[in-house]
């Protein structure tokens, strides 16, 4: 099977053209690819497949096999691939995830994509759409016990759960490989929860870690970016209808909240490498 290894700011993934391919177990696949020592390695493997309903369909899987509905970092890698490889020409896509259909807007130079601006639909506060169990219709600065202390949380939807908390510990110096699973099997998230871990640098620069619902601590998660970026302006944190500068631990990526929080992300997406594996 041939396939091509990308990362959108380090959030890798090894990505199937499967107008090409045929995958009969991708979960199976992606618990074996995502090894790091014993395969190719990766956060997951990401199939390109034929959509009626959008130009191209997104299936994304996570290192621990579980089918994820959205990856923001992946749509952009999508845009660059379908682009790059010849099967669109042209530079504004739609495709097709769990999480709804996405506008990609593919950013060209000297015939490649350099970055994609991803319209990711509006962050969702309402609890049952998230979910999470919590008093009244929202969690916003709601409090979360876990890995033995008080949490102060807001929850989100970007398409999939994200659990974000301000603080103002240093979060380079956070235990996350101990902290991080406890938020994501934390009984309060039927679905299991992304985490995100946020120092403000000042309001329209927001500094993140994050822990991915099966696969961990990952260097870079578009949705987690428009998670946090959501939140900080729902709590009065960060301006909407400004650029945010949200860093991770990979690069930076830039998130734009409307007043009806719709959201804009733009960042780059890379090739890493391609090859051939024996499946």
């Amino acid at each position: 099977m041939k396939f091509t290894k990308m990362h959108g700011i380090a959030n890798d993934y090894i990505y199937v053209n499967c107008f090409e391919e045929e995958v009969a177990d991708p979960s199976a696949l992606s618990v074996r690819l995502s090894d790091r020592r014993r395969s190719i390695g990766g956060d997951g493997v990401i199939l390109i497949c034929p959509s009626d309903v959008a130009d191209f369909r997104m299936r994304m899987f996570n290192a621990d096999g579980s089918e994820g509905k959205m990856c923001g970092n992946g749509t952009r890698c999508i845009g660059k691939y379908v682009y790059d490889k010849g099967l669109t020409k042209k530079t504004t896509v739609t495709l097709e995830t769990l999480a709804g259909i996405k506008t990609l807007n593919l950013h060209v130079k000297d015939g490649e994509v350099y970055s994609v601006t991803v319209d990711m639909g509006k962050a969702d506060f309402r609890a049952e759409n998230i979910p999470v169990k919590c008093k009244g219709g929202e969690m916003i600065l709601g409090q979360i016990e876990a890995a033995g202390r008080k949490y102060t949380a807001t929850a989100v939807s970007m398409g999939n759960p994200h659990c974000v908390i301000f603080t103002d510990e240093d979060i380079s110096a956070l235990p996350l490989e101990k902290i991080g699973p406890e938020f994501e099997h934390h009984k309060i998230f039927p679905d299991r929860v992304n985490t995100e871990f946020v120092n403000v640098i000042d309001p329209t620069t927001l500094s993140m870690r994050v822990w991915e619902r099966g696969s961990g601590e990952t260097m870079a998660c578009g949705t987690g970016a428009c998670a946090v970026a959501a939140a900080a302006v729902k709590t009065g944190i960060s301006p909407a209808g400004e650029k945010i500068t949200v860093k991770l631990l990979g690069g930076d990526l830039e998130i734009v909240i409307g007043p009806d929080f719709s959201v804009s992300m733009t960042g780059p997406a890379e090739i890493a490498f391609e090859g051939e594996v024996r499946v």
